[in-house]
């Protein structure tokens, strides 16, 4: 998908922007947002004076009518041009994506056997639970779990990233994507979804916005702007009596009309956040996957500038996933390349990402060529789960590397003792955190090779901002708490659970939930999904299993753990966004009170000119000057909808000055300057 970061002002999504803004002028598109429906319903009577004013009928000159009218329609189309351009942005990843699905010819097979019957079938009649072989150059037809074979996959289509990935059948690297491309080897995958339930058709629906739900807050917020609106409903309509009656009684005067009351209602109504309320929570999403996260849940997107603990699966997560060897340690009276040598020649049929370490070690670190040794005629004895153990016979010598407790076995059995040397060096290598693979050759013990979990590079320097953003982080692991303390001194957490299994994951997360913590983690494993359904932000891996996918609320597509620290950006600048100007949409009402109120009511009140503290030249204009300025308003605010308000990590306390400063602060001193402003072009321009 790419995380490629579009122009707010791309023509492009402008010019879709502007159609759809017409296009959402549609009383069904209108009544979702309750503030904007009743400047809509305003709208169209005052277009109904307007034509009476026409036929000569009119409660107010026909100009000043057609003056209100068109600035109330335009309120309602920069609203729902806020709305298209935040929409716009998404649908343009749509197409993107788009461009990524495709109809492929799947190879169905009978049974779960690369050599079992295969028939050729389109991928959009693919159903959950068929089995399909995927060869070398074949794209992966939908979603599904690797069952057999191991196999290099270039998943740019959907993250962006060139670089292929490893797909392996068992661990936790085992799901594939539809519409990404085998290019080496093959896989026999089962498949997981049915048509059109595929990630990249969650995605696109996800960007478009087509399945978008307002969260807790945005409904909260949504009510409260409701309620307000209704307030001033009643008030404005309360109006119209009251002036027929001050009217009657003093003799004198002029009743306020219809088009003062509407305009008086509109430039009242918290119109403003009300018309940006939306774009600002579709803007939210799309930054979201501007940073390649998908979030499957708008409410994941709030809680996540709330969380104050995070919590970590290891392996894959904080370590590459894989252990590597990194020294090869022999006993004494035994050469380091004499160990490297045999350590090399008993990996060669260890096809586990370990035993490639070594081989890969003893090449680069002493010159060993596998490819060599292989030409002395060796009988490869492979590394299997339930020996624990892989080696080779070479010219009446034995060479096996194993488990410290297999190998000891081993060499009993052939009637050798297991030294104490060597035992001290696997306690040595264990006390690090590492594991210790020992080396025999015959009864002969040869020494041990150290294996470490590698941390992902500048993973610790991640977790320190965290720790600054006042996040907690707790990594979790089913090694021994030897092990798990080592990684995390290594890695920088702040604390570690030790030989974890799903259910205390499960636990530590509600025993934090229990305590008023909001708990985001991260995992990529199906025996993280039950933690991942728990906590209040799940961002799962996408190289993770489905399981952990379908369990999380957010799916980060570059698989990095500390992308964490862009998603707690990313919700606290939504919050802050839709706060400042909220705050910003309140005081720039209570500023447009004294504008519009003197002058509608001057007529009926001749007394109120004197509240003209802004001089404005006559009653009309005021009013006219007050709604034009409640419509650009809007149009000035989207870039800061769109992008956001820059997040700064400061108190909650300096961050509420600020907000009050600048966007409180701002929203009274604004509307005074814009409204005598347009005033005077009204003037000098002789529209009123």
């Amino acid at each position: 998908m790419g995380t490629k970061t579009q122009s707010i002002w791309d023509i492009q999504i402008i010019r879709m922007a502007l159609l759809d803004a017409f296009l959402k002028l549609s009383p069904r598109c209108q009544i979702r947002n309750p503030v904007m429906f009743t400047v809509y319903i305003g709208s169209i009577l005052t277009t109904a004076l307007f034509i009476q004013a026409l036929l000569g009928h009119g409660e107010a000159p026909a100009k000043f009518i057609l003056g209100i009218t068109v600035w109330l329609w335009v309120t309602l189309l920069f609203a729902n041009f806020a709305e298209a351009m935040a929409e716009g942005r998404g649908k343009a990843q749509a197409l993107s994506l788009r461009k990524a699905r495709r109809e492929i010819v799947a190879k169905k097979l009978a049974k779960p056997d690369r050599k079992s019957k295969m028939t050729l079938i389109q991928s959009g009649k693919l159903r959950s639970g068929d089995i399909v072989l995927i060869e070398t150059g074949d794209f992966i037809p939908s979603d599904g779990e690797v069952i057999e074979g191991i196999a290099s996959v270039n998943e740019s289509a959907i993250t962006g990233e060139s670089a292929p990935v490893i797909r392996e059948s068992g661990g936790d690297r085992s799901s594939v994507t539809g519409g990404t491309q085998v290019l080496s080897d093959w896989l026999i995958v089962r498949i997981t979804t049915n048509p059109g339930e595929t990630f990249l058709d969650t995605m696109i629906s996800l960007v478009e916005g087509a399945k978008r739900q307002k969260t807790p807050n945005e409904l909260a917020l949504t009510i409260l702007l409701a309620a307000l609106t209704m307030v001033f409903l009643v008030v404005c309509a309360s109006l119209l009596p009251f002036s027929i009656y001050s009217v009657i009684s003093a003799g004198s005067g002029k009743i306020v009309t219809m088009t003062v009351l509407i305009a008086l209602f509109v430039c009242l109504s918290p119109t403003t956040i009300g018309g940006l309320l939306s774009a600002i929570g579709i803007a939210g999403m799309d930054r979201m996957i501007q940073a390649n996260v998908i979030a499957l849940s708008g409410r994941a997107v709030e809680a996540a500038g709330d969380i104050d603990v995070l919590l970590l699966d290891k392996t894959g997560t904080i370590t590459l996933g894989n252990r590597q060897a990194i020294e090869f340690i022999p006993i004494e009276g035994v050469s380091v390349g004499e160990l490297a040598e045999a350590a090399q020649l008993a990996s060669l049929a260890d096809e586990t990402p370990e035993g490639r370490s070594i081989t890969i070690l003893a090449k680069e670190k002493y010159g060993l060529r596998g490819h060599e040794l292989r030409e002395l005629g060796a009988t490869f004895i492979p590394f299997t789960a339930e020996s624990r153990m892989s080696g080779a016979n070479l010219s009446g010598k034995q060479v096996r590397k194993g488990a410290s407790d297999v190998i000891e076995t081993y060499v009993q059995e052939q009637n050798g003792i297991f030294p104490a040397q060597a035992h001290k060096i696997v306690e040595q290598i264990s006390s690090k955190g590492g594991t210790a693979l020992v080396v025999a050759e015959g009864r002969k013990v040869l020494g041990a090779i150290y294996l470490k979990d590698i941390i992902k590079g500048g993973i610790s320097e991640r977790f320190a901002q965290l720790r600054k953003m006042g996040i907690k982080t707790i990594m979790v692991t089913g090694d021994n708490p030897l092990t798990a303390a080592t990684i995390a001194a290594e890695a920088g957490v702040d604390d570690f659970l030790a030989t974890a299994k799903p259910e205390d994951k499960l636990k530590l997360i509600r025993s934090l939930q229990a305590k008023g913590h909001l708990v985001a983690m991260t995992g990529d494993g199906t025996n993280d999904a039950p933690a991942l359904a728990q906590a209040d932000v799940a961002v799962a891996m996408n190289t993770g299993t489905q399981a952990a996918k379908e369990a999380g609320n957010l799916v980060d597509l570059d698989s990095n753990p500390t992308k964490l620290i862009e998603v707690v950006e990313i919700g606290k600048q939504l919050l802050m966004t839709r706060g400042s100007l909220t705050t910003f949409s309140i005081a720039n009402d209570i500023a447009k009170y004294f504008a519009i109120l003197p002058a509608a009511f001057a007529t009926t009140y001749p007394v109120l000119n004197k509240l003209n503290i802004m001089h404005l030249a006559t009653p009309d204009s005021a009013i006219l000057s007050a709604v034009i300025f409640n419509a650009l308003a809007i149009i000035f605010l989207i870039p800061l909808a769109l992008r956001g308000v820059s997040y700064s990590r400061v108190s909650a306390g300096k961050l509420l000055r600020k907000n009050i400063m600048i966007y409180g602060l701002g929203g009274l001193i604004v509307p005074f300057i814009g409204i005598k402003v347009i005033d005077l072009i009204l003037m000098s321009m002789g529209v009123v």
